[in-house]
């Protein structure tokens, strides 16, 4: 049922991502729900227990590993609650069913600070509700589910009625649609029906490279180099071959089935013209005369894993003996950037530790988990920078009993460098912990960036292409030149208060418009000084932060 329920999502990941109300490059929803629940897959597949109650567990506990952006997050904490629900479950009835989907709603409505209908947790809810209520009638598991699954569609169809935004442009709540594939998939893997149908969907899912560095991220680390079973590392790409195929027909699923004979960590995608393939196997030759059947070979790469997890190990070793050796230290402040020179600010500032990632591109509970361990310190400060990752970081936090973690959640850049900027070495953590809060309030924060599509938002149409200028998270400006826009959403920002306007240059700046815009101000707001950076990060042109 899970595994359907990943695969669905996957196939249809793209179209989540597109629904994301913003014009703006965000549309990930789609990626972090499936990143997460895929994780969760991996790491269910880990478990030989076959109860229902052990197989949720451990899908539980991968989902909160890898859960990614808020989406991902509170997919995690519904199956979370869901294996809570049933820990004392061999197997599943329509009761039990019912009973976990509503432990799941429970629990995530407790992560969320402000739960906010018209999301992935109305959806949840509602489904909730209708699988108790026929779970009331009877005790049938599939009827529950079916049941469940149509509520969550009528559900997803009201969620522009509770949340303006998605009236506004038209959409249902991304979330929410991710939920109802994952809930198709489940039915479908109850039913013991094949989503196979969807295959030639499956290339548009998240990029093989992602999901390759899924599959070997879990490895690295959990594995001895004299216990890995299959020792290379095989990716192979297929130019499919009209003579080939017409007297050997290729079928996705038949094909999969046979290579994971072979091996583990299997990724099969494919479209009309090209077949890729990821697999760890003992003999590698074997993928290839299996994949030669449809094609020409086009690119062929082999790892010795074992050769590569022999210095992972070293690397590693090294890493905690100079860890364990590193003095303790009272504080270690962990952001979350995107771009080299945004990086070099927070260093400056005292910052000693970083996850990458911020807009498009959210780390998962388990790569802050990491960070948090390489530090040695009594009290460690997580700023996130991105609103859809507070959550993320919260959860990393959570795991931790016997080390203060503690979560400033700043929602960008700029509340992240006036948190820092309250930070004191030399006061105690209490007192460090209100002044960087406080410090999220002292700063203005706006972006420019590129809109992606047509629309209308707050009264300001956006065309595909214009530059758009965004304060708090609220578009202010669009328009076809970078410069009136860049100067638009300045001026939206500075009031009689403002006294400092700091302008953090991205890959993609002007440096001309960089200058006419310092010029700008300081003709227009004679008591406002400017300070400019090279951000160097990606997709926003230009991040602005005023004080």
């Amino acid at each position: 049922m899970f595994a359907e329920g990943a695969h669905v999502l996957d196939q249809h990941s793209e179209r989540v991502d597109a629904l994301n109300v913003f014009p703006v490059p965000d549309g990930d929803t789609g990626t972090n729900m499936s990143l997460t629940i895929n994780s969760g897959v991996k790491e269910m597949k880990q478990g030989e227990d076959v109860r229902a109650s052990a197989v949720a567990k451990h899908f539980s506990k991968g989902l909160l590993m890898g859960a990614r952006g808020n989406s991902g997050v509170i997919l995690s904490q519904l199956f979370r609650g869901f294996a809570k629900g049933i820990e004392k479950k061999d197997e599943f009835d329509g009761q039990a069913l019912a009973a976990a989907f509503e432990n799941g709603v429970d629990t995530a409505y407790r992560a969320v600070m402000k739960p906010v209908e018209g999301t992935i947790l109305s959806v949840a809810k509602d489904a909730a509700k209708a699988a108790r209520k026929e779970a009331r009638k009877h005790n049938d598991v599939d009827a529950v589910l079916e049941e469940a699954l149509s509520e969550a569609r009528r559900s997803l169809e009201r969620t522009p009625d509770l949340l303006p935004v998605l009236k506004e442009v038209g959409v249902v709540d991304s979330g929410g649609q991710g939920l109802l594939h994952i809930y198709e998939g489940m039915q479908a893997g109850l039913r013991g029906e094949s989503t196979a149908d969807h295959a030639t969907e499956v290339a548009e899912q998240p990029s093989m490279d992602t999901l390759v560095e899924a599959e070997h991220h879990h490895v690295q680390g959990d594995i001895a180099p004299e216990d890995i079973e299959f020792g290379y590392c095989t990716e192979i790409m297929i130019r499919f071959d009209d003579e080939k195929t017409k007297k050997n027909p290729f079928n996705e699923e038949a094909f999969r089935s046979r290579l994971s004979e072979h091996g583990d960590s299997l990724l099969v995608v494919s479209d009309e013209d090209l077949l890729k393939i990821h697999i760890h196997v003992e003999y590698p030759g074997v993928v290839m005369d299996e994949a030669q059947k449809y094609g020409e070979l086009i690119n062929v790469k082999i790892d010795n894993m074992r050769e590569q997890h022999a210095e992972l190990s070293s690397h590693m070793h090294q890493e905690a003996t100079e860890s364990t050796s590193k003095k303790k230290q009272t504080y270690a402040v962990i952001a979350v950037t995107m771009g080299s020179g945004v990086q070099a600010l927070f260093e400056s500032l005292g910052v000693e530790a970083f996850v990458e990632g911020g807009q498009t591109m959210n780390p998962s509970t388990e790569q802050f988990i990491e960070a948090i361990e390489q530090t040695n310190a009594e009290h460690v400060f997580l700023i996130p920078n991105n609103g859809n990752i507070v959550m993320t970081a919260e959860q990393a936090a959570d795991v931790f009993e016997s080390l203060d973690v503690r979560v400033i959640p700043t929602k960008s850049v700029p509340q992240g460098l006036g948190a820092m900027f309250a930070f004191n070495e030399e006061e105690d953590v209490a007192a460090n912990a209100e002044a960087m809060n406080e410090g999220i309030s002292t700063v203005k924060s706006a972006s420019v960036t590129k809109a992606i599509r047509d629309t209308t938002i707050g009264g300001v149409d956006i065309k595909e292409n214009d530059f758009m200028g965004l304060v708090e998270g609220e578009i202010v400006s669009s328009g076809a030149t970078l410069e009136e826009t860049l100067k638009k959403t300045a001026e939206a920002m500075i009031d009689h208060e403002i006294e400092m306007l700091t302008v953090i240059a991205g890959e993609d700046a002007d440096e001309d418009c960089t200058e006419v815009l310092a010029a700008y101000v300081e003709e227009q707001y004679e008591d406002v000084e400017t300070e400019i950076h090279d951000g160097k990060q990606p997709l926003y042109h230009y991040i602005l932060s005023a004080e």
